[in-house]
């Protein structure tokens, strides 16, 4: 148990909290704790009940049965392993800005959530990390099933295809793909590439919450460097097919 505890306090702060959350969330639906519906969005419960902790719990909660166990385990190792390189990566002493890229995120997912009747958001949420953090590391070379090699940019758009080949749906992959571009859009490549205007910025308030822990101003100055790494796991080397990811509405499970 020593070790497991030191593996878990050795993951990135905002991460460790994220990843908790994910695991706790679920089983708590899991184990009758609370009903499960009350865990997932609704609009109406939303706007006329004011049940206001839905859109939060709809981005931690996913169903565990038989069926979608394996599918819970691979997005479980999406946000450890790509969270904990985002955190300690392109964000590395920067907790507030991390923290804001996440609220950001989290909004843009949550509104289309209840725009287009989404009850879980927990992939379009990963997904939108995942490819931010592909956005930074363009160059690096990931594996994939069946012996496949390509370039980090590639990784978010090859989960969406294989999901859509294997499951037939991609509306949570291209959720995540598609708020995680413009949060990168907005935050780097329209202000400091295209020379626009910066429409994002981190609010002072979270920096006195989570003081940068390195020496330096406050907030993204210029892209992060890009570290290539020789290669990187993306989503296993084994040859057996798995859907990584699929839409589910109440009675899914």
């Amino acid at each position: 148990m020593s070790e497991l505890g030191d593996w878990f306090r050795s993951i990135p702060f905002i991460t460790r909290y994220w990843f908790a959350a994910s695991i706790a969330v679920p089983f708590i639906g899991k184990l009758g704790l609370v009903d499960f519906r009350n865990l997932m969005l609704f609009p109406e419960l939303v706007f006329s009940r004011f049940q206001l902790w839905r859109p939060v719990t709809a981005s931690l909660y996913f169903p565990i049965t038989p069926n979608t166990g394996f599918l819970y385990l691979v997005n479980l190792y999406f946000l450890y392993h790509y969270s904990s390189r985002l955190e300690t990566g392109a964000f590395d002493g920067r907790p507030a800005d991390y923290v804001f890229m996440l609220l950001f995120n989290w909004i843009c997912i949550v509104i289309t959530g209840l725009l287009m009747d989404m009850q879980l958001l927990m992939i379009p949420m990963i997904m939108s990390v995942l490819y931010i953090w592909a956005q930074f590391n363009k160059e690096t070379i990931v594996s994939f099933w069946f012996g496949t090699r390509f370039k980090a940019h590639y990784l978010p758009w090859v989960i969406l295809v294989f999901n859509f080949i294997i499951g037939g749906s991609f509306v949570n992959e291209l959720t995540g793909n598609l708020v995680g571009h413009l949060y990168f859009f907005l935050m780097f490549k329209y202000p400091m590439d295209l020379g626009g205007r910066c429409f994002l910025s981190t609010p002072e308030f979270l920096y006195r919450f989570f003081p940068n822990t390195r020496g330096g101003v406050t907030g993204f100055g210029v892209p992060p460097p890009r570290r290539p790494v020789p290669q990187e796991p993306a989503a296993g080397g084994g040859g057996r097919r798995h859907n990584w990811g699929q839409g589910f509405r109440l009675g899914g499970e």
